[in-house]
């Protein structure tokens, strides 16, 4: 690796260091869990209607929503079903932090998406290994669960309504 090699990669590191810290997720993090988040990320790109992950599959990663529109659906009633819409700034997937690790919902793009895309089994071990990380992402994740759950129930009797 040459010298500018090694310049060009700390300076990306350094970039996508501060778009971890500053997102709205993750806004308040110590720069320690700052740094071991930016350590299991990379950027991501989506096109619209790309399928970022389905409902069903293993869950081994997350996103956080830098730019653009993705929609949560679920195939439980047989059609897929639209259960909300992740815009900027938020947060996308949250089942690689629990068993079984699959995903419950399928996500699509519905406009170009610019995400920060974090490797959830890598940073499982870095949750178990230190647990005030573990414990910040779990309550800032659990505000979105809730929130997406509470989602899903409207959208599921608003559908049992129409049937």
């Amino acid at each position: 690796m040459t010298e500018d090699d090694a310049r060009t990669l700390h300076s990306d590191r350094v970039k996508l260091e501060a778009q971890v810290a500053a997102h709205p997720f993750l806004y308040g993090m110590s720069e320690h869990h700052i740094r071991l988040l930016a350590d299991c990320a990379m950027r991501s790109h989506f096109e619209a209607e790309d399928v970022i992950f389905r409902e069903g599959e293993g869950a081994n990663r997350f996103y956080l929503i830098e730019r653009g529109k993705v929609a949560l659906e679920s195939s439980t009633l047989g059609e897929p079903v639209r259960i909300d819409e992740i815009h900027d700034s938020d947060l996308l997937g949250w089942s690689w932090l629990f068993p079984p690790y699959a995903w419950h919902f399928t996500a699509r793009a519905l406009e170009d998406t610019t995400a920060i895309f974090f490797y959830g089994t890598v940073l499982r071990e870095y949750c178990e290994k230190d647990t005030a990380l573990g414990f910040e992402l779990f309550k800032r994740m659990s505000a979105v669960m809730l929130r997406r759950l509470q989602a899903a129930r409207q959208k599921l009797l608003s559908v049992r309504k129409t049937a």
